[in-house]
């Protein structure tokens, strides 16, 4: 005995995709490929981008603010209608302090947009060991907040991260370069100040010009060696949303007399590239979509064709036009359905695949790459009803076949 949930429609679609056992197992593979394919492709984007856009940030905060650049004044303002002559040199920049950061600071952090603050000092200087001289980028930093913004402390290699009075983090390269090793000591120089700094740790950046200029040292110590006693030459902010970083820096820039920049302002190449892959996903998402609905439609329209005979006796039985359309839209959403879940077996075992044999020269795999349960909903669901959709030309054909006619064929 049937199941009473499996009424009139249900019960005929089923038997129709059974007898076209061939045409149905077509469909469902060619939906299935499309299904994988979109999944596929959607959880490699995104793995990708959020690769790309965790090593790009983890290194840079969601928003900078710094004092504005130093600027020529003219000698002598130009009086109306009179034509001058001027020639002016742009002025060598100097470090500077954002202006009263020190009050700032907390009238950041309460502000409900930001998540961190951190103070940094930072500038070039030298790095020597023995006879070995590499140009660094110093950055003094208050370890603790400077770790809420980039989360240092989860990028170590090698040692522990901490920035006592004298100490000193570096980047993996710079320690290569100078053969260097948690518990060594280099020398620091800027100008005529030097300072001698034991290594503490090891990290890695994600990028290798990063790891190879790269020296963090406590603020203070910075504070020296750049000639900069108690000032910051940045804000670094973290936001609890990072897609709103622009409009956080444009309101900024209109409370408050400093360069802000947010970082889709200073990584605009990256912001374009991550829009183009989206588009471009979107559009190879549609073509797939558009196929599997034509690819649906046809099928079903040739089983009308077959059907012909078996449409006119149920017609002539009593089956009203809406039954029949019903037959059709069912026979639409259970190939999608299936299809979509075979698919999705189909995309993850490709992720799988990916996973195991593309890796980078450190044997690792290249980015995480995973396809999340909501992202697989939402590509079955749209295959589904895609479908659904596929199917209504065809069940309108049959449901405007007429019964006598129907038998004839």
């Amino acid at each position: 005995m049937r199941p009473s949930w499996l009424g009139f429609e249900t019960r005929v679609a089923v038997r129709f995709l059974r007898e076209g056992r061939l045409q149905t197992l077509l469909i469902m593979v060619g939906v299935a490929a499309g299904v994988a394919v979109i999944a596929y492709i959607s959880a490699l984007i995104t793995g990708l981008q959020a690769n790309t856009f965790n090593k790009t940030l983890g290194g840079q905060p969601h928003v900078s603010i710094r004092p504005l650049d130093d600027m020529v004044a003219p000698a002598r303002l130009s009086e109306a209608g009179a034509n001058t002559i001027s020639d002016s040199q742009p002025r060598a920049q100097r470090l500077r302090s954002v202006a009263n950061w020190q009050s700032l600071v907390p009238a950041l952090e309460r502000l409900p947009a930001v998540s961190a603050v951190s103070a940094m000092v930072s500038g070039g200087g030298l790095a020597l060991r023995g006879e070995a001289t590499q140009s660094v980028a110093l950055s003094g930093v208050e370890l603790d907040a400077y770790d809420r913004v980039v989360k240092l402390r989860a990028k170590v290699v090698s040692g522990v991260a901490r920035l006592a009075p004298g100490e000193a983090i570096i980047g993996v390269e710079l320690a290569s370069d100078l053969g260097l090793r948690p518990g060594d000591r280099l020398t620091l120089r800027t100008g005529n100040v030097s300072e001698t700094v034991r290594v503490t740790a090891v990290v890695d950046l994600g990028v290798r010009e990063l790891n190879r200029r790269s020296v963090v040292v406590p603020l203070r110590l910075a504070q020296s060696l750049l000639g900069l006693p108690g000032g910051v030459t940045s804000l670094d902010l973290t936001l609890v949303d990072v897609w709103s970083a622009k409009d956080f820096a444009q309101q900024l820039r209109a409370e408050y007399p400093y360069r802000i920049e947010s970082w889709q302002e200073t990584n605009a190449q990256l912001v374009s590239a991550l829009n183009a892959q989206s588009v471009s996903t979107g559009l190879i998402r549609a073509i797939v979509l558009v196929v599997v609905v034509l690819g649906i439609a046809s099928v079903l329209v040739v089983s009308v064709v077959q059907k012909q005979r078996e449409i006119g006796i149920l017609r002539a039985m009593g089956a009203t036009r809406g039954q029949m359309v019903r037959v059709f839209l069912v026979q639409g959403g259970i190939v999608g359905a299936i299809g979509s879940l075979i698919g999705l077996v189909l995309a993850l075992l490709m992720i799988a695949v990916f996973t195991a044999f593309v890796r980078g020269s450190d044997g690792r795999p290249l980015f995480d790459i995973v396809l999340p349960l909501a992202l697989a909903l939402q590509v079955a669901s749209i295959a589904t009803v895609c479908g659904v959709l596929a199917a209504i030309a065809p069940a309108r054909r049959a449901a405007a076949m007429d019964p006598a006619q129907a038998i004839r064929i």
